[in-house]
C-alpha cells in the first residue's frame, strides 16, 4: 500500500522530468530555409551563420517555380516551429494581384524581419537624349506610346516599378515583356527598348561599360553603389520607393520566443563586417528591422502594388 501511494506522488514528477527533458532550446535540429522567387544568397549567408552559431544544419530548399509561389505554400503549411523559414522577396507582394494563391501573406506568416534592400535603377539606352528623370518625363511626353520600357514579364517587379513611374509622371511607355530580366537588359543594350529598371548589381557593370545609361536609383536612399545617382524622390518624384529586398518570415502561429532568437541572429550578423562585405558585393544594404516594423513593411507592399496593378489593369489569373 506504501509503495502504492510512493509511486501516487513520484507519477507526476516523473512526467514533468520528461516533459522538461524533451523540450529541448530552439534550435534542436536541422532548419529548413525555403527559398523562390529570387536568387538564395542571402539564406545562404545567413543560413551559415546560423549553424556556425547554432549547431544546427540549414539546410536551403529551393522552390524556384511560379515567381515565389511555390516557396510561400510550401512555408505556409508547414508546422509553426520554427523549423521552416521563407526567403520573402517583393515578388512575394505582387502575387496576389495576378494569381489565386492558396495562402495569405499576412494571415499564413509571422514576420521575422527585413533583412536588406537593393535598388533598381532606371536606366536608359545611351543613344536616347536624355540624361535626367526630368529628362527623360519630357521627352516621353512629347512622344507618347513612342518609347518602350523592358521587364522580366508581366507580374515581375520591373513591370510594376515602371507602372508605378508611368502613373507617377502621367506618361504613355510602353511596357515590353521579356522572358527573363536577364534577356530584357539585353533588350537595352540592344537597343530594341528605350528604359528598363534595373536591379542595381545588373546595372552597375553595364554603366560603368558605357552600355547603358543610368538616371535615377528607386530607394529612398541613394545606393552605395552608385552614389552619384539621385533617387527618383529627389528627381521630383516624392515617395517614390520601391526597393527589391530579401526579409524573413516563418509559419503563422510560431511561438515569440522563436521568432526572437531569429530576429536576434540576423540583426547580430547584419554587424559582422564579413558580412556586410559580403552582401556589399550582391548589392544589398542592410536593414534588420524588427518584427512589427516588417509586418508593416509587408502591408504597406501589398497595398502599393495592389493601387499600381489596379492602375495598369492587371488582371487574376
Amino acid at each position: 500500500m506504501q509503495s502504492e501511494v510512493h509511486l501516487c506522488l513520484l507519477a507526476p514528477l516523473l512526467a514533468l522530468a520528461c516533459a522538461t527533458a524533451g523540450a529541448q532550446p530552439y534550435p534542436a535540429k536541422p532548419i529548413r530555409w525555403v527559398t523562390g522567387g529570387g536568387p538564395d544568397a542571402m539564406a545562404r549567408i545567413m543560413g551559415q551563420k546560423f549553424t556556425d552559431a547554432w549547431g544546427q544544419q540549414v539546410v536551403i530548399e529551393e522552390r524556384s517555380g511560379g515567381g515565389g509561389m511555390l516557396s510561400a505554400e510550401a512555408v505556409a503549411k508547414a508546422p509553426a516551429d520554427g523549423y521552416t523559414l521563407l526567403l520573402a522577396t517583393g515578388t512575394h507582394t505582387i502575387n496576389p494581384n495576378f494569381f489565386k494563391l492558396s495562402y495569405d501573406m499576412v494571415r499564413d506568416f509571422t514576420p521575422v524581419t527585413l533583412i536588406a534592400t537593393i535598388s533598381f535603377v532606371l536606366s536608359v539606352h545611351p543613344s536616347l537624349p536624355v540624361k535626367s528623370v526630368s529628362e527623360l518625363v519630357k521627352l516621353a511626353k512629347s512622344r507618347p506610346g513612342e518609347l518602350n520600357y523592358a521587364s522580366g514579364g508581366n507580374g515581375s517587379p520591373g513591370h510594376l516599378i515602371g507602372e508605378l513611374f508611368k502613373s507617377m509622371t502621367a506618361t504613355d511607355i510602353v511596357h515590353v515583356p521579356y522572358k527573363s530580366v536577364a534577356a530584357g537588359v539585353v533588350g537595352l543594350i540592344g537597343g530594341q527598348v528605350q528604359v528598363d529598371f534595373v536591379v542595381s548589381p545588373s546595372a552597375v557593370p553595364q554603366i560603368k561599360a558605357g552600355r547603358i545609361r543610368g538616371l535615377a536609383v528607386t530607394t529612398l536612399k541613394r545606393s552605395a553603389s552608385l552614389p552619384e545617382l539621385p533617387t527618383l524622390a529627389e528627381s521630383g518624384l516624392p515617395g517614390f520607393d520601391a526597393p527589391a529586398w530579401n526579409g524573413l518570415l516563418v509559419p503563422a502561429g510560431t511561438p515569440a520566443p522563436v521568432v526572437a532568437k531569429l530576429h536576434a541572429e540576423i540583426v547580430r550578423n547584419l554587424k559582422m563586417p564579413d558580412v556586410l562585405e559580403r552582401i556589399a558585393v550582391l548589392g544589398f544594404e542592410p536593414v534588420g528591422s524588427t518584427p512589427s516594423e516588417f509586418g508593416e513593411f509587408i502591408k504597406a507592399e501589398l497595398a502599393k502594388w495592389a493601387r499600381v496593378a489596379k492602375v495598369a489593369g492587371a488582371k487574376v489569373e
